[in-house]
């Protein structure tokens, strides 16, 4: 009869493993994300954004996870990125609406163009904070919406 209470630790020694083992083959699955900027007004020019994934991403001192510009034709543009690693994202974002390539800002250096942060943050004199724009991708797909205008 000692032999069960053996048995019986390594069976749910076992299944701890085994669930580890899912825990871990899931944190490494990719994941996608379907970006999608809505209330567009102004149908001209391009939507410019970059999704980091770190804090020192988002204040410009590290490689972006992704970048892209969509070309603006209706009220929503989206873009899906796929095999992103899962974890926190940010996304900063400007409606380039002249199409010159650049934020348009006024002699104080304030955008003249729309701007928009993930979770719609809203930034107090300058952008929006890391923690008020991350949001979290899981592994699978993913979907996240912006107001751009």
């Amino acid at each position: 009869m000692k032999s069960l209470p053996i048995l019986a630790a390594a069976i749910l020694l076992g299944f701890a493993t085994a669930a580890a083992q899912a825990g871990a083959a899931n944190a490494a699955e990719p994941a996608s994300l379907t970006v999608t900027f809505k209330g567009v007004k102004a149908k001209t020019g391009a939507i410019l954004f970059t999704v980091v994934s770190s804090e020192a991403a988002y204040d410009g001192k590290a490689p972006a996870a992704a970048q892209d510009m969509l070309p603006v034709t209706g009220d929503t543009v989206s873009k899906t990125f796929s095999g992103l690693a899962p974890g926190r994202y940010a996304i900063k974002a400007f409606h380039d609406v002249d199409g010159d390539g650049k934020m348009g800002t006024n002699p104080f250096g304030m955008p003249t163009e729309p701007f928009a942060f993930s979770n719609n943050a809203v930034g107090n004199m300058g952008p929006a904070k890391w923690e008020a724009a991350a949001f979290e991708v899981k592994a699978g797909e993913n979907t996240h919406a912006i107001d751009i205008d």
